[in-house]
């Protein structure tokens, strides 16, 4: 509603300027245009009257008094032309500010879209589909393959392959047998189940998400703009100037003639154009940037905060290690484990044929137990992979704390094969290039191991690790961090990030996996599936705010003199309000420089 009044009071200011230009100089009505223009002069000032009542009782000091009273003092002395160009610059600025934020407020649409709309729900052995918003506990429901858990509750017949990573960040899939639970939002693996629901759609996990994101965005984090931190003392220098001209000289024309040169359209126009330019020019480099506001935030941020995996890691699993036993070659057990599984479409499956040799032999009789592993003839011998009471039901195998698959042939252990996220390349070099940008606290806050966690930390130069974290404990993580350890920026790229990414002084999404949820939720959006992004993202805001804090400077300096200058009585105040053009002019030209900052990519 804001943004559609600014605008509207904009077309307001030019429909009228445009009459009042027709009645004074086309039918020579200069009283008419005079009328017209001091109407709407007053209603524009009480608008931007009750916007600034509303500013200050927020707390904030804006610029707006010094705008109205620069208004008025030119209608009271019946200067309408200069009230004019004043108003309009006023609106013009008003409304370019909204542009620089047209992508403010993230919408949950597509975190909405992607909830599970249906359930299959089992009734005397029949199956119909049902709104997930009639799903009632205790009802039993069909789950098939590759279908979106509905509701979360309790597996009563059968064992599957959960994908879990959206909502915890645990990449690997987790197995689910008759008697766990299971969470809304997980994706079902390839075998049917049975569940009954223990928790309705609205009160399940993945609709706790979707409401912990509109928590936090009703809950935004306190900012103060650039703009308005100069407005105070540029009020207060315009008006001390104005009155004492008014004093001494005895002229109230004087007072009007100050404020005209003083209107704060430099604070009004230089920021916004140095933002949108910085935008621009982040753009340029893979970043989308919503707000100007993202980009003072993240020029100042003393905190960054990543998500593990599909962040600092590559989301999916890759063969990390190949263990075989003394007599067994490393090779061989590779190309078992993989000939055998070649057939599944488990994840680790998938990850093995990634790894193995292109020619592999031939495999008969392929038997696959859900949530064990597969069993295949493969040069007349049995082979076996999986779970390690899969490959040697006696037990006889030592588990391993990360993923592995186990490999037998013929009831005899062959070793195992572990399994691991894969780092980014340009992890460590990200990290490393944060802390040389002053950015000291480096921080992981991950659904994952606290193991697997902290390895994953220490390789890349992490400092602090929060680990098993789900989606609220996430946020809690990030409201603790310390004042003088904000703004606290958040990378992630998941369902389950989203509400992270809000709670954030600065949320970031990886976007380039399509991650729209995450995206929708951001602030900033790198489009490049590339971490060392937003070391580029806060090299440009800062550069970015270095130029605008100097258009505003230029502008307040240039002001400054003309308001000592005007206050001799030799500026009239129409040729004042044409000086601010110019004023304005200088300005919005050295804020376009952010548009082309040379940045190190």
């Amino acid at each position: 509603m804001q943004k559609l009044s600014n605008y509207r009071r904009l077309w307001a200011v030019v429909s009228v300027g445009a009459i009042a230009l027709i009645l004074a100089f086309g039918l020579h009505q200069s009283v008419w245009a005079q009328v017209i223009v001091t109407v709407l002069g007053s209603l524009i000032a009480l608008l931007m009257f009750i916007d600034m009542v509303k500013t200050l009782r927020s707390g904030k000091f804006g610029v707006d008094l010094l705008a109205i009273t620069a208004v008025i003092a030119t209608l009271a002395i019946g200067e309408y032309w200069a009230a004019l160009i004043v108003l309009l610059m006023l609106t013009g600025g008003d409304a370019l500010e909204d542009y620089a934020a047209h992508k403010a407020n993230a919408d949950l649409q597509s975190l909405l879209e992607k909830s599970p709309q249906q359930a299959h729900l089992m009734v005397d052995g029949a199956v119909k589909a049902i709104a997930i918003d009639s799903v009632s506990v205790g009802d039993q429901l069909l789950v098939k393959p590759g279908e979106v858990i509905p509701v979360d509750g309790t597996i009563i017949n059968g064992s599957t392959t959960l994908d879990e990573s959206s909502l915890t960040g645990e990449s690997r899939p987790i197995d689910k047998v008759t008697g766990d639970t299971v969470m809304s939002g997980s994706i079902n693996g390839d075998a049917s189940i049975q569940m009954t629901a223990d928790q309705k759609a609205a009160d399940s996990q993945f609709q706790n998400i979707v409401r912990l994101v509109k928590q936090a965005e009703s809950q935004p984090a306190h900012f103060v703009r650039m703009a308005d931190r100069y407005a105070l003392p540029f009020t207060i220098l315009a008006y001390v100037i104005a009155g004492t001209a008014w004093i001494v000289s005895g002229d109230p024309v004087r007072f009007a003639e100050v404020l005209v040169v003083a209107s704060p359209c430099p604070l009004i126009l230089a920021a916004p154009i140095a933002l949108v330019a910085g935008m621009s020019r982040a753009s340029q480099s893979g970043i989308i940037v919503k707000t100007g506001t993202t980009l003072e935030r993240l020029a100042k941020v003393k905190t960054m905060a990543f998500d593990k995996t599909g962040t600092i890691t590559q989301g999916h699993l890759k063969v990390s290690e190949i263990i075989a036993q003394p007599d067994v070659d490393q090779k061989r057990l590779l190309t078992l484990a993989a000939a055998t599984e070649q057939q599944s479409n488990h994840i680790l499956a998938r990850s093995l044929m990634q790894a193995a040799p292109d020619q592999l032999p031939t495999v008969s009789d392929v038997k696959e137990t859900t949530g064990g592993g597969v069993q295949a003839q493969i040069d007349g011998h049995v082979v076996r992979v999986g779970k390690a009471d899969f490959a040697m039901p006696d037990n006889s195998i030592q588990k391993r704390d990360d993923t592995a698959v186990y490999v037998s042939a013929d009831d005899q252990y062959l070793g195992c094969i572990t399994f691991t996220d894969e780092l980014r390349p340009e992890a460590v070099t990200t990290m490393s290039e944060l802390h040389e940008l002053g950015i000291k606290h480096l921080m992981m806050i991950s659904g994952d191991r606290q193991a697997i966690a902290e390895k994953i930390a220490k390789a890349v130069g992490i400092d602090r690790v929060h680990a098993e974290c789900l989606p609220g404990e996430k946020i809690e993580v990030l409201k603790q961090v310390p004042a003088d350890q904000r703004p606290v920026a958040m990378v992630g790229d998941g369902v389950n990030d989203a509400p992270s990414l809000v709670t954030a002084d600065v949320g970031i999404a990886m976007g380039a996996s399509g991650a729209t949820t995450a995206s929708e939720s951001a602030d900033a959006v790198i489009l490049k599936d590339d971490l060392r992004r937003t070391v580029i993202a806060v090299r440009i805001s800062r550069a970015t705010m270095h130029v605008a804090r100097q258009s505003v400077m230029v502008g307040i300096i240039i002001c400054t003199v003309l308001m000592l200058i005007a206050s001799f009585g030799v500026i009239p105040a129409i040729i004042g309000a044409l000086l601010q053009e110019v004023v304005d002019t200088v300005t919005i030209l050295w804020a376009l420089r952010a548009r082309s900052i040379a940045i190190k990519e």
